[in-house]
């Protein structure tokens, strides 16, 4: 193809598009179309823009000349649009604010949460505890201990008159020790078994306000008594029955002790001073594995024997946990209770020096009444801290917290004899994993 014949094809075309440029579209007037730049829109040659055509526009079909993003502007930049949330607001139900999604803390009704309890909060617990039943804690522990108390002078004092007797009557040294040592080793079992005695009774009647509390229920002087009054004669067998194992138990290691140093006389003291110390941890070891039978049988209103291996079981694979709290709590209040007794009876002391009697007789029941306060603060505390200790133990291993919530829902609550927890019944593993000890 020629240069020439190339040349003349590209200028037939383009007279064939002026042609077509200056024909008007079909329908319209005849004017030619010019596209202003910048609109974006097309309008005839005066210049005035061409209106849309008649009928109804499809909705969500950009228009020409329009750009839909500029409209509706950038969705993902916008804020989003402020709803109602729940979170933050006040919950009608229980008073303060609804927490957020997420971790919910146990539920606290009273002085405890309904989980396992540390160290402190069984400390903190058991002051909460009595503090609210103040007169049900420290009102009926000091009755107990005034009545232990007294009957432990009486008996001191039927004793001191038999040892001066025993040493009045003549008698050759040979004739006198025996009587003398048997009657030592009876009148110290019976007053260590009288105090012991108080202590459990304490402990058993303690443990109904203290459980009481858990659920945020106050309880009186006289509901103690009402409440523990089908478990009063169990626990004093149950006291009875220490009593009796102490009792038998210190005769026995007394006797052989005497044997031995008879047999072997000074040689006999390598054999009796090791013995000594391993009776007495037997005996620590012992005394911590029942000391929760007197929670667990007025709570649960159990028998005897059931109350210590119910006892025994709780404590399995806890016992130095719980001999740690049991004797961190019994240095603690040794440490308060001569805090306190100390400076008051040197105060009263003091009187003592007056040389009258009234002022003498006065000091001697002022002496006597501030010992039993104290002896009564001292002994509430530490037995709330059993009763605490006693309902954290179920809840490790038996999932008690689940049956005091259900009790929390019960609608007999409110009745002056409920007690919670009466009816659980114990799952073989808690939900916080199988028992301690078992694996």
């Amino acid at each position: 193809m020629g240069e020439e014949e190339h040349s003349g094809r590209e200028h037939a075309g383009r007279e064939h598009r002026n042609d077509d440029a200056g024909e008007p579209a079909p329908g319209n007037t005849g004017q030619p179309w010019n596209h202003e730049s910048g609109s974006g829109a097309w309008s005839p040659a005066g210049g005035q823009p061409v209106p849309p055509p008649p009928g109804p526009q499809q909705p969500g079909i950009p228009q020409p000349g329009t750009n839909p993003w500029a409209q509706q502007g950038n969705p993902w930049g916008q804020q989003p649009a402020a709803q109602g949330s729940a979170w933050g607001q006040r919950n009608p139900y229980s008073g303060g604010t609804v927490p957020p999604p997420g971790y919910t803390p146990p539920p606290k009704p009273g002085v405890i949460p309904l989980r396992p309890l540390g160290l402190g909060e069984i400390m903190d617990g058991a002051f909460q505890a009595c503090r609210r039943n103040a007169l049900a804690a420290f009102g009926n522990a000091f009755v107990v201990q005034a009545v232990i108390t007294l009957l432990i002078v009486v008996l001191g004092v039927g004793l001191v008159a038999s040892f001066e007797g025993w040493l009045q009557s003549g008698a050759s040294s040979g004739e006198v020790t025996g009587p003398l040592v048997g009657m030592a080793v009876g009148s110290v079992s019976t007053l260590g078994g009288l105090s012991l005695a108080g202590v459990l009774i304490v402990q058993g009647l303690l443990v109904l306000p203290v459980a009481r509390s858990a659920l945020n229920l106050n309880t009186r002087f006289g509901q103690v008594w009402q409440l523990a009054r089908g478990s009063l004669g169990p626990l004093a067998g149950l006291a009875l029955l220490m009593l009796a194992g102490a009792a038998a138990g210190v005769t026995v290691l007394v006797l052989l002790g005497y044997l031995i140093l008879d047999a072997f006389q000074a040689m006999g003291l390598i054999v009796v001073i090791p013995a000594f110390f391993a009776v007495i941890a037997a005996a620590a070891w012992v005394s911590v594995k029942l000391s929760l039978a007197p929670a667990a049988l007025v709570l649960e209103g159990i028998g005897v024997f059931p109350a210590v291996r119910r006892s025994w079981q709780l404590t399995k694979g806890n016992w130095w946990r719980t001999f740690g709290i049991l004797a961190l709590t019994s240095l603690t209040v040794n440490v308060l209770s001569q805090i306190l007794s100390v400076p008051l009876t040197f105060g009263i002391s003091a009187l003592t020096v007056v040389d009258n009697v009234a002022v003498t007789v006065l000091s001697v029941v002022l002496l006597f009444v501030v010992s039993l306060l104290v002896a009564a603060l001292t002994c509430a505390f530490q037995s709330a801290v059993t009763a605490l200790l006693y309902i954290d133990l179920r809840i490790r291993r038996e999932g008690f917290d689940l049956a005091l919530m259900k009790d929390q829902e019960n609608p007999q609550i409110l009745d002056p004899g409920f007690l919670p927890g009466r009816k659980a019944v114990p799952v073989v593993h808690g939900p916080y994993g199988p028992p301690a000890g078992t694996q």
